[in-house]
């Protein structure tokens, strides 16, 4: 049967005017090059391919799932051997990741891949028992954001109102992690994460540098209407120029966090908020003006903390904690083997220590592992050199 309907003849097959939507969706595919803008030819290949990529989706999901089921196999020997407390293994993780970006051909970027598989191992290690991580809340902060990114979103998180409370928590066993900011790029190191690690007994087991992006969102969808901006005092000097363009007779409330700002514009009628996109998901926010802040390359830089340390991965950070004696040379004691075994520093930061008046703590991060030949002579001998050397953590650089 040969069929005579054209689009230039539709108003022969229309109710009052209109196309009925059975009407519609029969020509729809009665005529689907015409539809798809495409020819006969073009539309056959289309539809291979999507076949095509359909197969490959069905085993993916099957692959997907037999890992799975290989990871729940992992957690019952585990438990067989007496471990019940965690089963997460960072340098295991690092080695995954960094195995499967560096096998990556593309077109997906190294990052697109390192992302995928740390949400794949995050949802199998979940079978095996899901990890707790602790963080500077309340939900919805930057440190949330930054646990997410280095464990992947199948993970339950612990809010806390201090950074103390975060080590205290995973001191505890209460939480397995826990994640505290220790440096931003724009406004310099954060002194309560220096001052927690001089006392505890917590290791570093790895590191997190977000990328900070500043959105003023608000339950009214016009930026005339807002009566008063909420953010936290560093969020707010970080938008200064932008609020002060845009915004200038605004009042500006500064609280506790980016977090609670945007809780407190999901409550107030004409109030806005400064902070991060998944605040806005979570109080129900509209976002107005996306990435205000001043500095464009803004970004903060996490350190997470647990109780066991970790293995080498042959791409690592040690951070460490020392005081110098009060001699004349006694930094460059200090600096100068690290230089003649080869060791990079990539930070040194000084802080009082809170004992003797003008006695201070230096926190350094080098290059390298604990394990590694070099690295142990160098701290040998920078040992002979200060009253105090203590071993913060030798952990994976951050690749995600």
């Amino acid at each position: 049967m040969r069929w005579l309907i054209s689009w230039s003849n539709l108003s022969d097959v229309t109710v009052d005017g209109h196309l009925s939507s059975f009407t519609f969706n029969a020509l729809r595919r009665l005529l689907p090059s015409r539809w798809d803008g495409m020819s006969g030819t073009d539309h056959t290949e289309l539809q291979s391919i999507r076949l095509e990529i359909d197969h490959i989706d069905d085993q993916l999901l099957a692959l997907i799932n037999r890992r799975a089921h290989c990871a729940k196999k992992v957690a019952a020997i585990k438990t067989s051997q007496g471990e019940i407390d965690c089963f997460h293994r960072p340098e295991r993780e690092v080695e995954v990741l960094r195995r499967m970006m560096d096998k990556n051909e593309g077109p997906l970027s190294r990052q697109t891949i390192g992302r995928f598989f740390r949400e794949l191992m995050s949802e199998c290690l979940a079978l095996e028992k899901p990890l707790v991580v602790a963080f500077l809340g309340p939900q919805g902060t930057f440190t949330q954001q930054a646990a997410y990114r280095h464990f992947g979103q199948a993970i339950n998180t612990t809010p806390t109102t201090t950074i103390e409370d975060i080590f205290k928590l995973v001191e505890s066993g209460a939480c397995q992690y826990g994640v505290v900011p220790v440096e931003n790029s724009t406004d310099g190191v954060i002194t309560h994460t220096l001052d927690s690690l001089l006392h505890s007994s917590l290791v570093i087991t790895g590191e997190v540098s977000l990328r900070i992006h500043h959105n003023l969102m608000s339950s009214h969808e016009r930026l005339d209407a807002i009566e008063v901006v909420y953010s936290h005092q560093q969020s707010l000097a970080q938008c200064r120029q932008w609020l002060d363009r845009y915004l200038p007779n605004t009042p500006r409330t500064p609280v506790s966090s980016n977090a609670e700002a945007a809780r407190l514009a999901g409550q107030q009628d004409h109030a806005a908020a400064i902070a991060g996109e998944v605040a806005a998901d979570l109080y129900g926010l509209h976002i107005l003006e996306r990435d205000i802040e001043d500095e464009p390359d803004n970004t903060t830089r996490f350190l997470v903390l647990g109780r066991n340390p970790v293995g080498s991965t042959g791409t690592d950070k040690t951070s460490l904690l020392l005081t110098l004696q009060n001699d004349p040379g006694a930094l460059y004691g200090v600096l100068e083997p690290f230089a003649r075994h080869g060791i990079s520093m990539s930070k040194i930061e000084s802080r009082p220590s809170r004992k003797v008046a003008w006695d201070y703590v230096f926190f350094v991060d080098v290059e390298g592992h604990l394990q590694d030949e070099s690295l142990a002579k160098a701290l040998k001998e920078v040992g002979e050199h200060v009253t105090l050397l203590k071993i913060l953590g030798s952990y994976p650089r951050a690749i995600v």
